[in-house]
């Protein structure tokens, strides 16, 4: 008998794992790569080492790990394996149980809330590389127009000339190098954080006084949101090319830095006040709750982009096998980040003669204050300066794709029709340009206000929230062992029982747990010296709340339109997986989920008849047959970890 080239018998359908309609990734590298680098992003370079060096050094890496292994790579591979089955976004998921489909909305308002900001982080990144392109850092001295009288560099301008700085601010200079090594750090105020404040942003004295848009910031933003919209232009075959870069080459530049800084005095002291156990804070719960809310939060549960990178993925895709690398790769970074960061303050602690923790700071305060003053320490400090805000850009970048995926996705998946499928570059375009102009209030000179207030409720105890509901609703409403079986006919072996023990007990567990840790630790924001208004606080309130209400108003339109006389039986209909649940390509859709007397067959045969017969007929063609560039198939008995 003739065969073509895949292996397909002429005249009959060829069944190729792919969905032409939707799309699918290039190949399983491509999907990899994103998923590093969405989990991979700014909280792994500027939160994770400063909460291992305050919460025990070494010691934290216990409770750290052991929450990855509880928590995070479970949830990691639910979200991956639920996305992977459906073929479907944040969304179109929720027909396992359409009255949860408002947990769906939560994730694209919780998604829209972080691009937003995000992607200021990012231009303002951005600002940082250009100004970097200088034979000198803008923020080494103290002798600038923005410059106040307490201003104490760490470099004295001496063998430049009196273009750069005049006899008066060199004395003044020569006196502050002096002066630091007495003066407590809380008095001085260096020229990295006046940079920072009084010409980056040229920040405003109250959240409400919004002064001017700074122009230089928005120019930087509409770059940023250019260059996502150009690597998104085409979905995930465009951008699935792009992570080849964006995803490793922030590990080149991460080992570039690595080996600098530890090649300067005072590196090593450095890293031990990152890494020295501090053993008896490991009885300390808040050590433990603040291992859990980093693994959660750094590894991107419930934000919905996990689920959506993971729809474009092929049906038999081991999705098990990269939920573990994945997560892994993370961790492991967010570690590394560590002795990148303390080896450089490090040697900037011994430069002052101060105590590490005097110079050790997170968030924006490292990123755009700490380190880029430590940088002017360093011998050709513009080029390790372009590095590290090139490595800022292109971190934030691998996450913001994935985020605005996310709402695409769920949106042309919503609606559905062949023209909208045609033109999802329309709708990508039209979602940058809207998150553009959302993001301009963020760019005045209280924009940094609003930022942390973004960043401190809009994602905060929602996404816990929402990743609850979630585990309750697949394992319990759905129906543990549904779900089970839908894995197993997936993959082709069923989820470990290690997982299973998992997502029904042990990770719902340890998400109440970070929630009730995180509403006892609740303080109010501040910003350095500034206490938030309690008018501000409220809105951030709001903002939390905005994602979680999606879940109850959804719920109870549903239960309205369901099918039914009395509540119950409305609630029992409005909770059953829709008719469309399941496989997306029919022929994915076997045993139950097969549609009766499908493609003009008068007999329903029996699962275990059907599948015998495609082995067989895989075994005919296993000389001619194309392996699948993951190399997973859809019988496989063990995983391929």
């Amino acid at each position: 008998m003739a065969l073509l080239a895949n292996g397909a018998v002429p005249g009959e359908p060829v069944k190729t794992d792919k969905n032409s309609r939707r799309g699918n990734w290039g190949n399983q590298i491509e999907f990899i790569l994103t998923s590093v680098g969405y989990a991979v992003g700014l909280g792994n370079v500027w939160r994770f080492p400063y909460l291992c060096y305050r919460n025990g050094g070494g010691a934290f890496m216990f409770p750290y790990f052991i929450m990855l292994v509880f928590c995070g790579i479970p949830l990691f591979f639910l979200e991956l394996s639920f996305g992977q089955f459906a073929s479907q976004g944040c969304l179109g998921v929720w027909r396992i149980s359409p009255m949860f489909k408002g947990v769906g909305y939560g994730m694209m308002v919780v998604s829209t809330y972080i691009g937003i900001y995000y992607n200021v982080v990012i231009c303002i990144a951005f600002y940082y590389f250009f100004s970097s392109m200088t034979n000198l850092l803008p923020w080494t001295y103290c002798n600038n127009p923005w410059n106040t009288p307490t201003c104490n560099g760490v470099v004295t301008p001496t063998g430049i000339n009196n273009t750069l700085a005049n006899v008066t601010h060199s004395l003044v200079s020569k006196a502050a190098e002096v002066a630091v090594e007495v003066v407590n750090k809380t008095k001085r105020t260096s020229p990295s954080e006046e940079y920072w404040k009084h010409y980056v942003l040229k920040i405003s004295d109250d959240i409400g006084n919004f002064g001017e848009v700074r122009l230089p910031i928005l120019g930087c933003l509409a770059v940023s949101w250019v260059v996502v919209f150009l690597c998104l232009i085409r979905g995930v075959k465009s951008s699935g090319k792009v992570v080849y870069f964006t995803a490793t080459f922030p590990y080149v530049v991460l080992t570039i830095l690595f080996i600098r800084g530890i090649t300067l005095e005072g590196a090593v002291t450095g890293i031990k006040y990152y890494l020295t156990p501090q053993w008896h804070k490991i009885l300390d719960a808040k050590v433990w709750g603040d291992a859990a809310s980093q693994i959660f939060y750094s590894l991107g549960c419930a934000w919905g982009g996990l689920i959506t990178m993971a729809s474009y993925n092929k049906f038999h895709n081991n999705c098990y096998r990269d939920s573990i690398i994945i997560s892994i790769t993370n961790c492991a970074t967010s570690v590394y980040a560590g002795f990148v960061i303390f080896s450089i303050l490090g040697f900037m602690a011994h430069h002052l003669n101060v105590d590490v923790s005097e110079v050790a700071d997170h968030g924006p305060g490292l990123a755009f204050v700490a380190y880029p003053e430590a940088l002017t320490l360093l011998p050709i400090s513009p080029l390790w300066s372009l590095l590290f805000f090139f490595m800022l850009i292109l971190l934030g970048l691998g996450t913001q794709f994935c985020l605005l995926e996310t709402l695409v996705t769920a949106i042309v998946d919503e609606i559905g029709t062949d023209w909208i499928i045609r033109n999802k570059t329309v709708v990508t375009g039209g979602v940058a340009i809207v998150g553009f102009l959302l993001g301009v209030p963020l760019t005045t000179q209280a924009g940094i206000y609003w930022l942390l207030l973004m960043d401190n409720y809009a994602a905060s105890f929602s996404l816990v929230i929402i990743s609850c509901i979630m585990c309750i609703c697949i394992m319990y409403v759905y129906g543990h062992k549904k779900y089970f079986k839908d894995v197993e006919m997936m993959l082709g072996f069923p989820p470990p029982i290690f997982f299973r023990v998992c997502w029904r007990f042990v990770s719902p567990i340890i998400i109440s747990f970070i929630l009730i840790f995180t509403v006892i630790q609740y303080k109010p924001i501040t910003y350095n010296d500034y206490v938030y208004p309690g008018w501000s606080l409220a809105i951030g309130f709001l903002m939390a709340m905005s994602s979680v209400t999606c879940i109850p108003v959804y719920a109870l339109y549903k239960i309205s339109k369901s099918e039914g006389t009395t509540f119950l039986e409305r609630l029992k209909n409005s909770c059953k997986a829709d008719i469309k649940w399941g496989p997306a390509l029919s022929e994915h859709r076997i045993g139950h989920y097969a549609a009766p007397g499908s493609e003009g067959e008068v007999e329903v045969r029996p699962l275990k008849e059907e599948l015998k017969e495609k082995e067989d007929e895989k075994r005919d063609e296993i000389s001619l047959t194309i392996q699948g560039s993951n190399g997973s198939t859809a019988h496989n008995t063990t995983p391929s970890a």
